[in-house]
């Protein structure tokens, strides 16, 4: 355990416990969905590989126009 995340649980120990369980949810939903996204991300790798070189194809055949985003936010 990193000494960060020890000062981190020592700090959260001292809190009642409906606050710890309450912290506790967010981190368990934190690492749940970071798990989520990394497996998408490598389930994925071949189909972005793919359309990242159809993009660059169609970039290199003159097909694409760059985009005005000055009207952007």
């Amino acid at each position: 355990m990193t000494a960060l995340l020890e000062k981190a649980i020592d700090r959260v120990s001292v809190l009642p416990a409906k606050k710890q369980n309450a912290i506790a949810h967010l981190l368990l939903a934190e690492m749940d969905a970071e798990a989520k996204w990394d497996k998408s991300f490598k389930s994925s790798q071949a189909e972005l590989a793919k359309l990242a070189g159809d993009a660059l194809s169609e970039h290199r055949k003159g097909k694409t126009r760059a985009m005005d985003l000055s009207h952007a936010l």
